[in-house]
């Protein structure tokens, strides 16, 4: 019989319809977790649940605008509602945008705080709440390089990937106790949705981006949406029960 790492586990992902939250979602309905979807593109949520309903597991897409916290919290009442409780949380929503200190206002600064921050510490005490009614759980923030300072252009985001650093810390020291983990994966430089858009309204294609950055990463090339699957699955998985208040690092050897 084969053995599937998140059988029966319930595993909220925020931002689940994009990205390596998307990829993430499937691998992990492939290893046996009823997985709910939270993010606003309803037709790419519904098609990630079909395809986790291939695999023999379930899925349930969750509309949500996390700039609401009232959105933030139905997500996972709704998970919650539909499968009896939540086991996992992979907090993946997150928005990029050019913000040096000497230019960003106020509207990008909040609108990159919001999203990156002040939504996922709701999600987080959200998840903390049903964590704890079912003996404990994982927390999984995505982090980036640029927690630690970041380049010059990304000032607002590096503040929002530095303060989930905090978060995580805190989470893992206080709630150790109760069993719920939480953990920090830094991920690298990875040709996403959002990231090849920006860079074409820069009038860099994708290829030019690839190629840049592969000079740049000391290990040759851009990270892929399926380099952070093996990190995401131990994460969540029983394997990892006893690590938290970690920085997991996934970056191709990027340190900003």
């Amino acid at each position: 019989m084969e053995f599937k790492r998140l059988k029966d586990k319930v595993i909220v992902i925020s931002g689940g319809t994009k990205g390596v939250g998307r990829a993430f979602a499937e691998v992990a309905g492939r290893e046996g977790a009823r997985v709910v979807i939270g993010g606003r593109d309803e037709k790419a949520g519904k098609e990630a649940v079909r395809n986790i309903r291939t695999f023999g597991s379930e899925g349930l897409f969750v509309h949500c605008d996390l700039l609401k916290v009232d959105d933030c919290r139905n997500l996972f009442d709704a998970g919650y509602e539909k499968f009896g409780k939540i086991d996992g949380f992979f907090n993946y929503a997150g928005v990029t945008p050019v913000s040096p200190l000497d230019a960003c206002d106020e509207e990008t600064f909040d609108w990159v705080m919001d999203v990156n921050f002040k939504a996922a510490f709701f999600c987080c005490q959200e998840a903390v709440k049903y964590m704890r009614m079912n003996g404990g759980g994982s927390i999984v923030l995505t982090g980036s390089a640029h927690g630690w300072g970041g380049q010059k252009d990304r000032a607002a985001y590096a503040c929002s990937k530095g303060v989930l650093r905090i978060l995580m810390e805190h989470i893992a020291h206080q709630y150790a106790s109760e069993l719920i983990r939480c953990n920090y994966l830094t991920l690298g430089w990875t040709p996403t949705e959002g990231e090849v858009s920006l860079r074409i309204s820069q009038g860099e294609s994708e290829a030019e981006l690839r190629k840049r950055a592969a000079e740049i990463l000391p290990m040759g090339r851009m990270c892929e949406r399926n380099d952070y699957m093996e990190g995401l699955l131990y994460l969540m998985s029983d394997a990892s029960a006893m690590m938290t208040g970690s920085t997991f690092r996934l970056t191709a050897g990027e340190y900003i």
